[in-house]
């Protein structure tokens, strides 16, 4: 008889914020319409098999089967198919965690993965059936699988994690859509399309925003684009056509009722009073 005796002299290092968000798995086909955008949350795509290229943050790189493509927060991206060899790849999006790469200032990695092929396979794979089973517990098991992979990540490449600690008293499904709409206001936007983003019932959604800051998404979203519009009217010389379609509105009348609902008056007399110096000048709002 021999035996074999490993002690853990060490505790394990605490649980940390972040967390996983969804996990899903995409084929190609003829009928997908591949448009860049950007998450508020990490995501993870592992290529299982095909190939094709990965626009990231203006840029185009091929990918091939097992790469590992890792998108920070707010990268615009998306995912381009060859036609004879169409992608299938995993992808996972992770709440309240950025990751470190080697170069100071690159928000996005493309590594290789294969030499770990089957471990990370199967541990996706794992995710993937613990998240559609969704039995008890589930949520805590796939939290567990997340950080095996990260940690099999960190040990096998050269980067590192950094983490984001939301408000406690913050739901933060409803940070991320706050932060998304800060960032992309000028865009179409939909309740249905933040739902979607967020991965909640878009009812569920707009009660729960309500409840955190006291507006509707939707009433947010149009709030934001009446801050950025009125820096516009004070400050150029677009037009109202102009200013509504650069800030997002459907039309410039949606526009001029947006404005006197939020402001108490019309858009043209909101830039006439500023240029009689009745306002001051609007300064530029910084993003967020």
């Amino acid at each position: 008889m021999s035996t074999e005796r490993f002690d853990i002299r060490h505790a394990p290092a605490p649980r940390e914020s972040f967390r996983l968000l969804y996990i899903s798995k995409s084929k190609f086909g003829g009928d997908w319409n591949s448009t860049a955008h950007t998450h508020s949350c990490t995501e993870l795509f592992y290529c299982l098999s095909g190939e094709g290229q990965f626009y990231l943050a203006g840029q185009l790189f091929p990918v091939k089967p097992d790469d590992m493509v890792i998108v920070n927060p707010q990268v615009e991206h998306t995912e381009l198919s060859l036609n004879a060899s169409p992608l299938e790849y995993i992808v996972l999006g992770v709440a309240s965690m950025e990751f470190l790469f080697s170069k100071a200032d690159t928000n996005y990695a493309i590594f290789n993965c294969r030499e770990n092929r089957e471990r990370m396979v199967t541990l996706l794979h794992m995710l993937l059936a613990e998240a559609d089973r969704s039995l008890d517990g589930c949520e805590t098991v796939c939290q567990d699988l997340l950080e095996v992979l990260l940690i099999w990540l960190v040990r096998c490449t050269t980067i590192s994690l950094q983490l984001e600690e939301a408000a406690p008293t913050e739901n933060r499904e409803c940070a991320e859509i706050k932060r998304y709409l800060d960032t992309n206001y000028r865009e179409d936007i939909s309740l249905d399309l933040l739902a979607e983003l967020a991965h909640l019932n878009k009812y569920y959604l707009a009660h729960t925003f309500q409840r955190e800051y006291g507006i509707s998404p939707i009433t947010y979203l149009n709030r934001r684009r009446i801050e950025e519009s009125k820096h516009m009217l004070g400050n150029t010389g677009y037009s109202l056509a102009q200013i509504s379609e650069l800030m997002g509105f459907s039309s410039p009348s949606y526009f001029s009722q947006c404005f006197r609902k939020a402001e108490g008056l019309t858009p043209n007399e909101y830039r006439r009073q500023v240029r009689q110096g009745q306002r001051p000048a609007p300064s530029k709002r910084h993003e967020v």
